[in-house]
């Protein structure tokens, strides 16, 4: 663990002050893991590597892999629209919504909270628009219950059964929507608005999942290995190169990834090729609203996960953390 010795000090720097209530660190290759430790403790409960933690927004990444499998059983393209699924999709809009667009956060509907008081396929229904399919990109989870309504209607399957399926072969057999599961408790959650009962119940598939260090880390060492042109895997290599390919290049960025963040959306993952505090932009993964991250850094051939649990952290930069990671010697 020495060479990731500057990480690991961030995590506990950030732990003893306060900002972070717990955290779990960890670093893999294609070769799995390299590093792996915990901090911290979340209301009495000691913080353990194996622990499991609420992903959040993380969850897209595992849901678009989902999808990405389908396209490659000849299911589903890109290109297919949402109607195909959800018939009673956007009666009164006049432009089509396919799968690019839910994926890439380019489908205009309108967003709702994370625990919309009638469940999520009601949100997904909501009339209106926020701007035409493809016009702009403005952040969207309830789009990824339109992904799942694809994945089930021409897949046969729930999005999670998939996941369920594939997972346990990487090592990652903990992925689960069961609270039962106990992962630490997000500290201001219910400051916050957020009743985590009602959350859990609606199966997000752009947010719901728990899992832990250990699972996200040998996803990350699956995709590092898959980008070296390992096949066989969770994804082709070609199908990974499709969804690192930027979807959203020349479009207005809205709240809350304005074009000063130096990102683009791909197929459900962030790329971060323009973030201007990084010093390895090659870089795509995604983030998670308690502060869960996920990240893999193909030319460094490294990926790291940071699990914890506080959804406002001021003074806590994750591009302090990323570099660190990245100059590891």
């Amino acid at each position: 663990m020495t060479g990731y010795a500057a990480a690991f000090d961030w995590a506990r720097r950030h732990v003893a002050a306060g900002r972070l209530p717990s955290a779990v660190l960890g670093v893999a290759t294609a070769d799995g893991v390299v590093a792996l430790d915990a901090f911290g403790a979340t209301n009495g409960r000691a913080a353990r590597v194996e622990d499991p933690y609420w992903l959040f927004s993380i969850t897209k990444v595992l849901t678009g892999l989902t999808a990405a499998r389908a396209i490659e059983r000849g299911l589903l393209t890109t290109e297919t629209p949402l109607r195909a699924a959800v018939p009673e999709f956007g009666g009164s809009r006049d432009d089509v919504v396919r799968l690019r667009h839910l994926v890439s956060h380019t489908a205009g509907i309108p967003e709702p909270s994370l625990d919309p008081a009638g469940g999520l396929r009601a949100a997904l229904l909501a009339p209106g628009r926020d701007f035409a399919a493809g016009a702009a990109s403005r952040y969207s989870t309830v789009a990824f219950d339109g992904i799942a309504a694809l994945v089930r209607h021409t897949a046969g399957r729930e999005w999670d059964a998939d996941i369920s399926a594939w997972a346990p072969a990487l090592g990652a057999a903990g992925f689960t929507l069961d609270p039962a599961a106990d992962p630490h408790t997000v500290v201001d959650a219910e400051r916050l608005g957020l009743d985590m009962a009602g959350f859990a119940s609606h199966r997000n598939p752009g947010a719901g999942m728990i899992g832990t260090a250990g699972d996200l880390l040998a996803l990350g060492s699956a995709l590092l290995r898959i980008g070296q042109g390992e096949t066989g895997g969770v994804v082709q290599p070609a199908t990974l190169a499709m969804m690192r390919r930027p979807l959203t290049v020349g479009l207005p960025r809205l709240e809350p990834y304005v074009a000063e963040r130096g990102q683009d959306w791909g197929f459900t993952f962030n790329l971060r090729t323009r973030a201007p505090g990084l010093i390895d932009r090659d870089v795509f993964g995604h983030g998670g609203w308690a502060g869960t991250e996920f990240w893999v850094h193909p030319t460094a051939g490294v990926a790291f996960v940071l699990l914890t649990n506080q959804a406002e952290r001021p003074g806590v930069d994750l591009d302090e953390l990323d570099n660190t990671v990245v100059a590891a010697r």
